[in-house]
């Protein structure tokens, strides 16, 4: 390749089953991982084997499969990477790269050279043609067949880079739109929700029991869209590759503990416990996005009140080790079943399951949580059991430092 494409990648031939028959590049090191004649999905994380063998199973039904992130162990750690593939000859061209951008560049950097050997397949044949004639060697159907062919050749590629082209901007269109909508309907729900609160809080005494209940609804209502337009902009936004991170230095045992008391009043309508087992070390400090940290504990403290029966415990621990901190949520609830445990992460990912006391649920705060996570170069896992309850926990690296090891 042009030695001025500097972007960090993996570019692999894979047969129509999905295993390995050459690597044509491989900036990641990550190649030892799947020498030729290895599966395809020995390359990326055991937990996301599953999605890496969906992805192989789009390229054979659809002969082309876009921008997937699939986690892969990469540099001792669990990095979330962009894979696209298409059909070449009998089996697939995979690229793997370590953002959105680097893999847009690499795949116009294939094509750019594709089209090179087009053109040069055009001179060969010209060639060809022309020896041909001055030989009587081949006669002018076959030309005419060699040019058709290759003619063809060169409008498939035209329009193959005009469609990934309006891929790309139908997908950055989408984003945008759902980020707007988002902000525009936040506001007013927010409006909403803040009157039926009050109505519930001040008029209760002059309502009959139908109003009581009407507002009721409207306030319930309101609190779920409201949280459907919020999940919906964070969506966008990390879709968008704009997931931003304030880093600094804080205090994970007083951040638990702060969120553990906002959500042990919420609890406590079920009666429910919430109880903290912070670090036996004392003070954990690392380097973490306070705010979005926050958003993934609420998501699974709720997460675990809404599913868990009355007079049940969730118990918060909190464990650290020089490297990395961890931060479990085990509840007394209902538990998962196991072959849908795949569906948690995914956006609008929704198990059977539903909460005892007949909570919504938007479908996208896990997927959110995961990428909040993986975006602070962490995991995020799950263990369940039908009827005895769940635990998530979040694993998370102390230090920006360790990113880069």
């Amino acid at each position: 390749m042009n030695d001025a494409i500097k972007e960090r990648g993996l570019v692999l031939v894979c047969n129509a089953a999905g295993f390995v028959d050459r690597i044509l590049r491989d900036d990641l090191g990550l190649g030892a991982r799947i020498p030729p004649g290895t599966s395809f999905t020995h390359l990326v994380d055991h937990e996301a084997r599953e999605k890496a063998q969906a992805f192989v199973a789009e390229m054979q039904l659809k002969h082309a499969a876009h921008d997937w992130e699939i986690t892969v162990p990469l540099d001792a750690h669990l990095m979330p990477l962009h894979f696209s593939g298409a059909r070449v000859d009998d089996g697939f061209l995979v690229v793997v790269a370590s953002t959105r951008d680097d893999l847009h560049r690499i795949n116009e950097e294939l094509m750019r050279i594709n089209n090179e050997q087009a053109n040069a397949l055009r001179m060969v044949a010209k060639d060809l043609a022309l020896h041909a004639r001055g030989n009587r060697a081949l006669d002018d159907a076959a030309y005419e067949q060699l040019t058709r062919v290759n003619n063809e050749l060169a409008n498939l590629q035209r329009e193959l880079a005009q469609k990934n082209a309006e891929l790309q901007k139908l997908n950055e269109t989408k984003n945008r739109f759902l980020g707007m909508a988002a902000h525009d309907l936040r506001s007013p729900l927010g409006v909403i929700m803040a009157y039926a609160q009050f109505l519930e809080a001040e008029a209760t005494p002059v309502l009959s029991e139908e109003q009581r209940e009407f507002v009721a609804t409207i306030h319930r209502t309101s609190e779920f869209m409201l949280n459907l337009v919020t999940d919906l902009l964070d969506v966008s936004t990390i879709e968008s590759g704009r997931l931003e991170l304030q880093r600094a230095m804080i205090d994970v045992a007083a951040l638990v503990e702060r969120n553990v008391t906002l959500n042990r009043t919420l609890a406590a309508r079920k009666r429910i416990a919430v109880d903290f087992v912070p670090s036996p070390v004392g003070p954990v400090q690392a380097e973490l996005d306070a705010n979005k940290i926050q958003q993934v504990l609420n998501n699974l403290l709720t997460n675990a009140v809404n599913y868990s029966h009355a007079d049940t415990r969730v118990i918060v621990t909190l464990e650290a080790s020089p490297e990395s901190v961890t931060v479990s949520v085990r509840d007394q609830g209902q538990g998962i079943p196991a072959e849908e445990l795949p569906k948690l992460f995914r956006p609008f990912g929704r198990t059977r399951v539903r909460g005892t006391a007949g909570e919504q649920s938007t479908g996208l705060g896990l997927a959110i949580a995961r990428r909040i996570v993986e975006g602070h170069g962490g995991e995020i896992a799950v263990e369940s059991q039908v009827g005895r309850g769940s635990e998530f926990r979040v694993i998370l690296p102390r230090f920006t430092s360790a990113l880069s090891r």
